[in-house]
């Protein structure tokens, strides 16, 4: 396969180790790239919901691929997030190609791009933690259900649905917290003569110039490979937002990848082994 020579690639919120992460295709798209830098935007290995009995390979091949762009000199920059927090006792620290920070500021083409999670604004993380946790196992469950559901419409020729974009696009909370965060990142961005403010954190992929009386940034996010599989590339002073839509599989490899997911949990496990003993 070719590669893509890409300046600056941003990817965020890849969430391995939960059922929702698509690991197989983010593997894809590093497989289809060659950055120069590559900047991982904080949760990118969940340990908020990190489970042993659940890493599959596809996970450990993702770690295995970042390693090997830092080995093959590609800068690599893992920037800590609030999944990931337990990394921040680790800050500042360096190993050849590989980085591990709080924050970043790069220079790029006489610009400067202002580089963190975004968990730092979000009330619910720095004041209730536990919510936020258990608001992260919810969401978990509700993505694995969401992914059989949308198998099974795949399987009818139907349109695949998401739960979780429907659920914040009705609760009026969820939008004006999106809002505020991007005013709050923008405004500081603008405050600190930053020409980009580049965040991740609430899954919502953007790029938008935006401006108040004291001067203009531009805002990008990064999405997420949860639900979006969004990436962020930058080359020759121009932004863009990659979004991953390979999603040829065969049935074979569809049913396989559900079956695992459904059966590496134990209560939905005993619940289709209950269902198959009471048929027999």
């Amino acid at each position: 396969m070719k590669k893509r020579k890409v300046k600056l690639v941003v990817i965020s919120d890849v969430h391995l180790g939960t059922f929702g992460c698509h690991a197989k295709e983010l593997l894809n798209y590093l497989s289809s790239i060659k950055p120069e830098i590559l900047v991982l935007n904080g949760d990118i290995i969940d340990i908020w919901q990190f489970r042993k009995s659940y890493f599959p390979k596809t996970h450990l091949k993702v770690v295995q691929k970042i390693i090997s762009f830092a080995t093959k000199g590609t800068k690599v920059y893992y920037i800590t997030g609030n999944h990931d927090e337990m990394l921040r006792k680790f800050s500042d620290i360096s190993m050849g190609n590989f980085a591990l920070q709080d924050k970043l500021v790069l220079e790029l083409e006489d610009e400067k791009a202002w580089i963190f999670h975004g968990d730092v604004f979000d009330a619910s993380v720095q004041h209730a933690k536990w919510i936020a946790k258990l608001g992260g196992f919810g969401y978990d469950y509700l993505i694995l259900i969401n992914r059989f559901i949308n198998w099974c419409l795949l399987k009818i020729g139907k349109e695949p649905y998401s739960f979780s974009k429907k659920i914040k696009a009705s609760v009026k909370k969820a939008v004006k917290h999106i809002s505020d965060f991007e005013t709050t990142a923008t405004e500081l961005a603008i405050e600190k003569r930053y020409d980009y403010v580049i965040c991740g954190h609430i899954h919502e992929p953007k790029i938008i110039r935006k401006e108040n009386k004291n001067g203009s940034t531009m805002y990008l996010n990064s999405g997420d490979w949860v639900e979006n599989l969004t990436a962020l590339e930058y080359n020759r002073k121009r932004w863009k937002l990659y979004r991953y839509s390979d999603y040829n599989y065969t049935e074979e490899e569809n049913f396989f990848e559900m079956e695992d997911l459904l059966l590496s949990n134990p209560l939905i496990a005993s619940l289709i082994f209950s269902s198959k003993n009471k048929s027999l």
